[in-house]
Formats: C-alpha cells, sequence, structure tokens
C-alpha cells in the first residue's frame, strides 16, 4: 500500500474513533455511528488495497518467472 493512502486510512480511522468516542461521552448516537462507519470503511480501503498490492506482486513475480524462462 501506497504511503499516502496508510496516512489517509489511519487518518480516517482515526477521526471515526475520535467521532465515536465524543458520540458515546454526550449521547449522540449518529454521530457514534459515523465514527463506527469511519472506522469500517477505513478497514476496507485498507484491505482493498493490500488486495492490490498483492496482486501487483503476483503480477510481477509471474512476468519475472516468464522472462526467466525464455
Amino acid at each position: 500500500m501506497g504511503f499516502k493512502d496508510d496516512i489517509k486510512h489511519g487518518a480516517q480511522s482515526a477521526m471515526g474513533k475520535a467521532k465515536e468516542a465524543i458520540g458515546d461521552a454526550t449521547d449522540n448516537k449518529s454521530m457514534e455511528f459515523d465514527g463506527k462507519k469511519d472506522q469500517a470503511s477505513a478497514d476496507v480501503k485498507n484491505t482493498g488495497a493490500d488486495a492490490r498490492d498483492g496482486a501487483k506482486a503476483k503480477a510481477v513475480e509471474a512476468e519475472e518467472k516468464l522472462t526467466d524462462d525464455k
């Protein structure tokens, strides 16, 4: 995953945690839910980026194997 993606997803998760905590402290269920939603979204983005990076690595590995076989 790219460094920029790490920062963006980490920030989104941190903001989600803050929203959740504030919502919980103020008994604001909507804000608490938004915080949980932001955290889940960041987790999904991280998982997607990890899968993309894994696929790229496998593609590079396959390409190298094909060029080595020539």
